[in-house]
């Protein structure tokens, strides 16, 4: 057997852009959101503006999602990205401009308050044509062959973008300030807009261009839950992510549980990102498609556990470390995931399907985070943050016993087969 080249996708010039593209838009992203927590929960006080936040984003994210998974099937791919990234610069600079002192000094903190929560719905809205938008894009720029190595990379990526991206959104909240780290956003959206167009136009390869909606709807969801491996996987992550939104509280846990300030709040932010990007450069040498189903259940119940230290904990390095070991079961179960996805999905519905992933795991991080907060709200934060990690426990286990054909998934037969074609 020939041994596997853990830089197979990375030997790809276009995939490299793409990852240039990934990289910068979530580093923005992610900085973004760390950046208007900490300026909502300052205008505020209040930990369930937190959870409106995530509630302002799910809910045209859900609305949307189906919808965008249609278009993206129905659309040439690079114009369709660099169209989403046009809309993501607009939103950038709005939240740059309202965190600007003019505004400040003349508008009310509730009225810059509304504004904010109006950008982030728009944001929602633009969420669910990113995912499927980038999901169907990988798929042109690699053999399918190569499909587990893409889909580690790509993760890594999107983990390193998120560490870096946290991490230096903590620290310059205190270095520059609000409305200066806004603007940075905002010139990394402007960088990837003019990378996109270093990538080629990629061929529809739907065969059922102006398929009527309503039909390719149904088409996509009922293939997702036809698919038994693919609707294990999202919604086994979707009820982790739900009940384990610990990363939408660290805001109080920074200021009013550990006391650790600006500093220490991007310390812990990072933290899960660390450890998830760690772990994926790991399974580039070292695959984990062989028995994914039961160590996707092992993974998410590590990360049930982690949650549940990091709820008790009252030490800020305590902390720190269940938040890194959260990320290293999160970053195995997103590369299973993933791999599962890609392998499982045909080419002409791969819209539809990330859409409905979008609803399943992408949009349950924002309902995550409104449950966290109105948990957070009624219970204590500490108290949340356990209940959600015991939650996440209770659904593995309960998963693990009534889905048996779930514990025996074993991608290793997916791969050869498509070594095979191509």
């Amino acid at each position: 057997m020939a041994k596997k080249d853990p830089y197979a996708a990375l030997r790809f010039k276009e995939f490299n852009i793409f990852l240039v593209v990934r990289f910068a838009l979530v580093f923005a992203w992610s900085m973004q959101f760390i950046v208007i927590e900490w300026q909502v929960y300052a205008l505020t006080k209040d930990p369930l503006s937190l959870g409106i936040i995530g509630l302002m984003e799910i809910i045209p994210a859900l609305g949307m999602a189906l919808f965008a998974g249609h278009i993206v099937d129905q659309r040439e791919k690079r114009n369709l990205f660099a169209q989403c990234i046009a809309a993501f610069s607009l939103i950038s600079f709005g939240l740059f401009w309202l965190t600007t002192s003019k505004i400040e000094a003349s508008w009310s903190k509730q009225t810059i308050l509304y504004c904010i929560y109006a950008l982030v719905f728009f944001g929602g809205i633009l969420r669910a044509f990113f995912s499927p938008t980038v999901f169907s894009l990988v798929a042109l720029i690699v053999p399918k062959k190569l499909y587990p190595n893409a889909a580690t990379w790509n993760s890594s990526t999107w983990q390193m973008a998120r560490v870096l991206g946290v991490a230096f959104a903590g620290f310059s909240i205190s270095w520059i300030g609000v409305n200066l780290s806004l603007c940075i956003v905002f010139g990394l959206v402007v960088f990837s807009f003019i990378m996109v167009f270093k990538l080629k136009k990629k061929p529809i390869l739907n065969p059922k261009i102006g398929e009527p909606v309503i039909q390719s709807l149904k088409e996509g969801v009922r293939f997702v839950y036809k698919t038994k491996a693919i609707l294990g996987a999202l919604t086994l992550d979707m009820v982790s992510v739900l009940f384990g939104g610990a990363v939408a509280l660290l805001a109080v846990f920074a200021e009013d549980i550990l006391k650790v300030g600006p500093k220490g709040f991007g310390i812990l932010v990072a933290a899960p990102s660390v450890g998830a990007f760690l772990t994926m450069l790991v399974t580039a040498y070292i695959p984990i498609s062989k028995n994914a189903g039961m160590k996707l259940l092992i993974a998410i119940f590590g990360f049930g556990i982690s949650i549940i230290v990091f709820g008790m904990s009252t030490s800020f390095w305590l902390s720190v470390g269940a938040l890194f070991f959260s990320g290293v079961t999160d970053g195995v179960s997103m590369v299973i995931r993933q791999t599962i996805l890609q392998l499982k999905t045909p080419d002409n519905m791969r819209g539809r399907v990330s859409s409905v992933n979008s609803m399943f795991v992408g949009s349950s991080n924002e309902l995550g985070a409104f449950e966290s907060g109105l948990t957070a709200k009624l219970m204590g934060t500490a108290t949340a943050v356990v209940f959600g990690g015991t939650m996440t426990l209770i659904t593995v286990i309960t998963t693990g016993i009534a889905l048996p054909s779930f514990r025996k998934l074993d991608l290793t037969k997916d791969i050869e087969e498509h070594e095979k074609e191509d």
